[in-house]
Formats: C-alpha cells, sequence, structure tokens
C-alpha cells in the first residue's frame, strides 16, 4: 500500500509526484516509482489508486468515481485460493455461480460486476489490458451466457500487491469491455524478501481436498531495479453433491446390473497441477528513463461431469420416438434399416399413479440380446447397457508478456509498451460414444482445442498544462493498436465424423461435445486502433471536473466514439459529493463472431443437441442471425464520500442502459419441415440437430444499484480492531427482446438471476501476535434455476442466506504465522431444489446459487516470511 500526504487540490507534493511519473496506466513502474517516495509520506496511511484517472494517483477518498482497494493480506484471509471467490467477499456488486455440469465454463468461471457479464468488465495487470480467455461460457447461468471474459483465477494473491476495481464506466477512457468498470491487478514490485505458504483444507463432508504451495521472492536487480517472482502450485479434489436419479434407480430396481450410483455427478470438477507463474521487474536507465516488463504462465487440468444418458430414452443413441411411441433404435450392419425393424420399448407406471411415466421406463434388457443373434443388427447398448455419463476434461493453458519504457521528455511524461497473451483450452471426451460408429465407436476422444491470442501495442503521453486561469490541468493523450484472434484446432476424426450409421439416426460426433471437424476449423483475427485525450482539473478548491474522447476502428464492423464526464464537490473537509456520466461500448468478440460447437442442452427437461454456430452460419441465417454489432451503453453515477476521523464511507448509485445487447440466443428448435430447404443451403444431416443457437444483438437491459462501502477502525479489547461493510443493490430489467431468440426463462434469468442485495460485515482484530477475521455474508433472495434449462420447470425464488467466515491467526516467530478458519462456519445449506424436482438429474441443491453449495471448509495455511 502506497501513502502519501494527504491532499484535496493539486499541492507541490502531488505534482512532484506526478510529473516523476509515467500518468498512463502502466502501474508496474508507478507503484515502483512510488515507494521512492516514502520520505515524504505521513503517519496518516490512506490506499492510493492509478486507475480510473490519468492525473496523479490519489487516495480513494479523492476519486470522482467509486474504486476499492483489496491488498494482498486481504484476499488471503480466505479459505479459497481462487482469486473469483476472494474477490467475491471483498467487493459489492461482485458475482460468481458454481459451474459444475456446465460445458468449458467449468474450466474458467465466468464472473459478473454490477450485474453484467465477465466480458463487460475490463481487466488490466500492471495498468495494461489483460488478454481474454479461450473459453465462451455457453453455460454461462443467464447472465453470463455467451460470454468470453478474461480468466482471473491464474492470478495468484502471492503475487499480488493489490487489486483496484474502479466500479463506473470507462470504456471512454480504456477501451471496449469497460461497461460495468475496470479491475486493475498490481504486482508485487519488492526488490528483497519474500514468502512460502502452504495451505490445506477441505468441505465438511470430506471431500474436495485442496492443497496450495505459493511463494514469492523479490531480487535486486543491481542498485537500481528490481526482479519480483511469484508461484502458486494447487491440486483440488472433486466434490459430489448428488443422489441417485429416479430413472437411473427404477432401472436398476428392475435388474439392469449395469447402472452407477450416482448415475451422474453435482459437485466441483477435479483440478489437478494447477500452476501459475508471474514475473515482474523494472530498472532504471537514469533518472527520467524506466524500463520495465512483466508476464505469467501458468497451466492447469480439469475433470468435471457431463449429463447422464438414459439407456432406453436417450433420443438418436439408445431410441428414437415416433407416432407409435418410443422404440429401441436399431442399426443394420449392411445399410439397410428395413432389416433390423426397431423394437418398441414398453412404457409402464414405474410410481403407480396409474399413468404410465415415459421418464422412468424399465428398459426391456434382454431386447438387444435378440439381436445380437442375428450378425447383421446391433443397438448401442450392447457397449453401454447401463447408459453413460461422459466425463468433459480440458488443459488450459495461459501465458502473457509485457514490456516497455517510460520516463521524461521535457515537460512531458511517456510511456510505450508492447504486449502479447494467450490463452489455449484444450478439449478431451471420456466414457462417449460417436453413434454414428456403431459397435467400432471409441469411447475416449480428443475434441479440439480453442486458442486466444492478443497484441497490444500503446503509446502514451501526459503533462501538466495552465490555460488562461486555470492551472495543474492535467493532460493526457495516447494511441493504441491491437489485434486478436480466435482459432479452432480440429480434434481426432473419430470426435466428429459423420460415421456409416448416421443416416440410419444415429448421433454423429462424440456425443455430449462434438469434436471440431475440418469444417470448423480454422482461424479469424482482427485489429483496431484507438484514439484518446483525457483531461481533469480543480477549479477553485473544491471542484474537481474530468473529461475523457475515445475513438476507435475496429478492422470488421467500423468506427465508435465515446465520451466520458466527472465531477466531485468537496463541501467540507469531511464531505465530498461526485457524479459521472459516459457512453461506452463493448465489441463482439473474435469468438463470438465465429465459434463452433456442439452441446447438450436441458430443455423442458429433456435432453437435446444444440448446435451453436456464427450467426452468419447458413443454419443460423435460416433462423435469423445476422452480423453482430458492437453493444452501445450510457452510464449515469451519482456518490457521496465522508471521510471523519476514523470513519470511511462512500455511497454511490449508478444507472447502466445497454442497447444492442450481445448474448448467446435461446435455443431455436429445428423443425422437420426444415430439413429440406437446410439441406438446400448446406447443412448437412439436419435431422441430428435438435436446436440451433447463435449469438445475437437482440436485446436492451438496463441496470441500476446502489454500492455502499463503510470502514471504521478503532481499539477494542486491548487491541486494533477494523469494522468494514460492503453491500450491493443491483437491479436489471430487460427492456426489449426479441421472443424468437430470447425466451421468457432466459429474460428471468437477467432480470433476477443473481441477489438483488448483498452484503458483507468483516470484523479484523489484531493484538500482539493473534489476529482474527470474523465475516458474515448476506446474499438476498433471488431466481434459482437448474443446469442450463431456462424454462419454469424445477425453478423458484430461493430464500436469503447468511453464511460466516472465521480465521484465527498466531504469529509463533517473526517470521513464521500459522492460520486456521473456517468457510460457511455454521454449513449454511444452499437452496434445495424444489419439491417434485429435487433429484431428476441426480441433484439436490441448485446449481445457480450465489455462494457455494458444497457446504462449510475448513483449512489450515502455514507462511513462512523472509
Amino acid at each position: 500500500m502506497m501513502t502519501i500526504h494527504k491532499n484535496k487540490g493539486f499541492g507541490v507534493s502531488a505534482l512532484s509526484f506526478a510529473i516523476s511519473l509515467a500518468l498512463t496506466g502502466s502501474l508496474a513502474s508507478t507503484q515502483a516509482f512510488a515507494d521512492d517516495q516514502q520520505a515524504e509520506v505521513s503517519e496518516n496511511i490512506e490506499k492510493i489508486a492509478v486507475v480510473g484517472t490519468r492525473s496523479a494517483p490519489r487516495s480513494i477518498g479523492d476519486s470522482p468515481v467509486p474504486i476499492d482497494i483489496i491488498s494482498s493480506d486481504d484476499l488471503k484471509k480466505n479459505g479459497s485460493t481462487d482469486m473469483i471467490d476472494m474477490l467475491v467477499t471483498s467487493v459489492p456488486s461482485f458475482n460468481s455461480r458454481a459451474q459444475p455440469i456446465s460445458d468449458a465454463a467449468t474450466l474458467i468461471r465466468p464472473v459478473n460486476l454490477r450485474g453484467l457479464p465477465s466480458d463487460s468488465t475490463l481487466v488490466l495487470v500492471n495498468g495494461k489490458r489483460r488478454h481474454r480467455a479461450s473459453v465462451i461460457a455457453f453455460q454461462g447461468g443467464g447472465i453470463n451466457d455467451g460470454a468470453q471474459g478474461p480468466d482471473i483465477s491464474v492470478l495468484p494473491s502471492a503475487a499480488l500487491k493489490q487489486v483496484e476495481v474502479l466500479r463506473d464506466g470507462a470504456a471512454a477512457q480504456y477501451g471496449s469491455d469497460a461497461i460495468a468498470g475496470v479491475m486493475n491487478f498490481v504486482l508485487k514490485d519488492d526488490a528483497e524478501g519474500g514468502s512460502i505458504t502452504v495451505g490445506q483444507g477441505e468441505y465438511y463432508e470430506g471431500d474436495g481436498a485442496t492443497t496450495t504451495i505459493d511463494a514469492n521472492v523479490g531480487l535486486p536487480l543491481s542498485d537500481a531495479g528490481f526482479v519480483n517472482l511469484s508461484l502458486q502450485y494447487k491440486n483440488a479434489d472433486p466434490t459430489s453433491r448428488s443422489i441417485q436419479r429416479p430413472d437411473a434407480a427404477n432401472l436398476s430396481a428392475q435388474g439392469n446390473t449395469f447402472i452407477e450410483d450416482p448415475a451422474q455427478v453435482w459437485g466441483n470438477p477435479e483440478i489437478k497441477d494447477d500452476y501459475s507463474f508471474f514475473l515482474n521487474s523494472g530498472y532504471d536507465i537514469n533518472d527520467n528513463v524506466r524500463l520495465y516488463a512483466f508476464g505469467n504462465l501458468s497451466s492447469r487440468d480439469v475433470v468435471g461431469g457431463f449429463y447422464y444418458r438414459n439407456p432406453q430414452d436417450r433420443d438418436n443413441v439408445y431410441s428414437v420416438q415416433s407416432e407409435d411411441g418410443r422404440n429401441l433404435l436399431v442399426g443394420a450392419l449392411n445399410g439397410d434399416p428395413s432389416t433390423c425393424p426397431m423394437v418398441p420399448i414398453p412404457i409402464v407406471d414405474t410410481d403407480g399413479d396409474g399413468i404410465p411415466d415415459a421418464d422412468g421406463n424399465v428398459l426391456e434388457t434382454d431386447a438387444y440380446k435378440a439381436m445380437v443373434a442375428d450378425p447383421n443388427c446391433f443397438a448401442m447398448n450392447q457397449l453401454r447397457p447401463g447408459g453413460y455419463t461422459p466425463q468433459f476434461a480440458g488443459t488450459v493453458e495461459d501465458t502473457s508478456f509485457f514490456a516497455g519504457v517510460k520516463g521524461e521528455l521535457g515537460a512531458w511524461n511517456y510511456d510505450f509498451s508492447a504486449g502479447m497473451g494467450n490463452n489455449k483450452s484444450t478439449f478431451s471426451l471420456k466414457n462417449s460414444l460417436n453413434p454414428s460408429l456403431g459397435l467400432d465407436t471409441p469411447t475416449d476422444f480428443e475434441t479440439g482445442a480453442y486458442e486466444q491470442a492478443e497484441t497490444t501495442v500503446n503509446l502514451d503521453f501526459s503533462r501538466m498544462l495552465t490555460l488562461g486561469s486555470v492551472e495543474d490541468i492535467s493532460f493526457a493523450t495516447g494511441f493504441e493498436w491491437r489485434e486478436e484472434s480466435f482459432e479452432i484446432t480440429q480434434g481426432e476424426e473419430a470426435s466428429w465424423v459423420a460415421g456409416p450409421y448416421a443416416d440410419q439416426g444415429f448421433n454423429i460426433g462424440s456425443h455430449g461435445f462434438k469434436g471440431f471437424g475440418p469444417e470448423a476449423a480454422g482461424k479469424n483475427s482482427r485489429n483496431n486502433i484507438g484514439v484518446y485525450a483525457d483531461m481533469e482539473a480543480y477549479l477553485g478548491e473544491r471542484w474537481l471536473l474530468g473529461a475523457a474522447l475515445r475513438y476507435e476502428d475496429f478492422s470488421t464492423f467500423g468506427d465508435t466514439l465515446n465520451y466520458k464526464l466527472t465531477a466531485q464537490f468537496t463541501a467540507t473537509d469531511d464531505l465530498s459529493f461526485r457524479a459521472s456520466h459516459s457512453t461506452g461500448f463493448r465489441a463482439p468478440t473474435v469468438g463470438q463472431e465465429n465459434v463452433v460447437n456442439t452441446q447438450t442442452s436441458i430443455v423442458e427437461g429433456d435432453l437435446i443437441q444444440t448446435f451453436i454456430a456464427p450467426p452468419t452460419d447458413p443454419l443460423s441465417a435460416f433462423y435469423g442471425g445476422k452480423v453482430l454489432k458492437p453493444e452501445e451503453s450510457v452510464s449515469y453515477a451519482l456518490g457521496a464520500v465522508l471521510e471523519h476521523e476514523n470513519l470511511f464511507v462512500t455511497l454511490d448509485y449508478y444507472n447502466i442502459e445497454v442497447t444492442g445487447r450481445i448474448a448467446q440466443s435461446s435455443q431455436i428448435a429445428v423443425e422437420a419441415d426444415d430439413y429440406d430447404a437446410l439441406r438446400a443451403a448446406g447443412v448437412e444431416f439436419p435431422e441430428l440437430i435438435s436446436a440451433v443457437t447463435y449469438y445475437t444483438n437482440d436485446f436492451d437491459t438496463t441496470t441500476q444499484g446502489i454500492d455502499l462501502v463503510a470502514s471504521y477502525d478503532t481499539q477494542l479489547l486491548s487491541g486494533d480492531t477494523k469494522f468494514s461493510l460492503a453491500y450491493g443493490w443491483t437491479d436489471t430489467s430487460v427492456d426489449k427482446y426479441n421472443p424468437n431468440t430470447t425466451d421468457e426463462g432466459k429474460v428471468r434469468r437477467l432480470e433476477d438471476g443473481i441477489p438483488a442485495h448483498r452484503a458483507t460485515l468483516t470484523w479484523a482484530q489484531s493484538w500482539d501476535r493473534f489476529s482474527m477475521s470474523l465475516r458474515g455474508n448476506y446474499f438476498g433472495e433471488y431466481y434459482a434455476t437448474h443446469a442450463d434449462d431456462t424454462s419454469d420447470r424445477g425453478s423458484e425464488m430461493a430464500d436469503s442466506a447468511v453464511t460466516v467466515d472465521l480465521e484465527l491467526s498466531y504469529q509463533f516467530l517473526d517470521s513464521l504465522t500459522v492460520s486456521i478458519g473456517a468457510n460457511n462456519l455454521f454449513d449454511q445449506e444452499a437452496q434445495k431444489l424444489k419439491d417434485g424436482t429435487r433429484g431428476v438429474l441426480g441433484a439436490v441443491y441448485y446449481e445457480s446459487g450465489p455462494f457455494d453449495y458444497n457446504g462449510g471448509y475448513y483449512y489450515g495455511r502455514v507462511n513462512y516470511r523472509f
């Protein structure tokens, strides 16, 4: 944490500080320069931020826009070592949900700030734009459906000095994606010392054991620089909060001995060999020139579950539905289906209510044995007579490197930098089938990969100006060039090929996650340039005014111009008011424009095969797909800041209108009447595609909310005490939508899918060697849904809940600290599925809950500093 003299205006100290910095957002060297100012610090410690302004760094209380700063030590007071979980308990209006069965979203969890999707928050590291992840959240729980944001989980707390969260629209300052705000992760820049931490924990139920080792070391680079290195290594066992599915239980009761119990698992995925290495460095050439570089190398393997394939009613694998009822799907090896007629599956009353129940049918387990005697016929239950549950696995590799030079040229500060980022997700599927290959199908598949690559070049200038009677005007301008690409790598042939039995009605490709074929593979790119100007000045002693203007031009869809206005009025020494107004935009990602995927979704309780295609693909275009346009936003904010002795309070209201919002459409049914027209348009085997979904600009939203942040320092129980409160109210309304692409269930998820009210109250207490952190987390009511079904089946308004986290630490030696604690100390139970749907998919709890449905988690941690 940096400390300087408190200064409401641009006094001599702040001016000299500003001139010594390259005030264009590169925090790698900003933080190092700030360390040189320690001779001017006061004992009144304040949190200082650079994000949100290109003027002199200032305390968060003096900022005209709301900013949260979370130190590395505060982040670590949490049982979880996932950066997402740490931020959820620290930032109002920041949310994330579990992703137990969510395709690629299981690998990289999407998040949301102020009720908007993860790709509406710009992420920076040391003030430089962080590349987005390769994973697109096809099943993102409503708000994040189709979002493609950065992967912040690769950022270990051991590498961080602090996290700065700007809760205000900032596209005019930083460019695309900053509609909800900006998160800036500041890397450590110590030139000496370090730490090693070992942590272990598991859930109260005895699963999900997690081991984490992280280390940090600062090294001098002669007398003029530093190299700071950080490493985190982690393994986490899977969890299961499952019960046996009724259909699987019925099959087992009727004598099918091939059923697993549970047939389907709901829980956290297994994470193996999760490592992340970060480097941060700086070197002073002379008093006016500094070099800097930082980057990371990260990787992890993740294995999660999928939906259970019932051996009698999974369409186009085991059976087909006809006018006469459900029939076992029988394949003919000689290519003539008439020689192997389909076998009726008996419909029985499984629950004794007198009504035949197709969902709980008894498989006629001997039906396929009769066909085996005919060498010309086969059924897929010869391979998997008890059905099967595929396992989805992936390896996520993430790398980045930025380097630059900054310094002074006369009255100007400059910063020139260039960097690259790459995120690759390689997918595989285990325990599955390619039904179109018949009995010769493999069961494990390499299904291909997504890869996101970005290159960014920045040239920024800043200085102080005088215009007429107005002095100390901070002026900044700059240029950015960026190129990004999204590449799909072809999977192995067996994962995508249409085998010899495709024309007999058997599904094509590895079932559950079809591999990427040659028609899907390829690389798409775009580039853009951005030019900005930014001014900020005090008018008198009380008014701080700011304005920013940014122009961007994209190679794929044209240009955009956005602005931002900010103001702060200092009413008294203790009280100030602030306001902002801005326009913004979010460009559709290259991935959203070009991604291809086939997934299994649940609609009205039934599994269907859904094809995700670019909006201009013949299948998408047939059902209304159009070229994507940037979404546009208009934001307003009004707030107040109170600083009185040891009390600090900020209260901010915001309103964000987004038009042409980009999201994945609902599943659009592929109708039998359209098959001939689709074939004519170039769509192969349309009869094997149940539905299509694509990206669209088809709805508008308004999100408003209130953020309250407060802290109070005092003495209590003969020790140092700090109380902190973070409260957020978020309300989203869908103002307009296209019912042909967005169903009412998705609208309900967007409006009510996260709690409208969230609050965290923390009591931090410290004595000589003993410290304690006690945190209460409040989650208000929310619209609870299960899986990716956007219908009202199994949905309800969930109750509010409170969880409690506790951590106790004792410093045995000056360099050795031992901590123990628990998240969800009292094992607050998550919302259970309502009666009638509980257990239908093998689940007990809604997966859409705002806190971990795995229950209480206890942990221990040993930290050694040197």
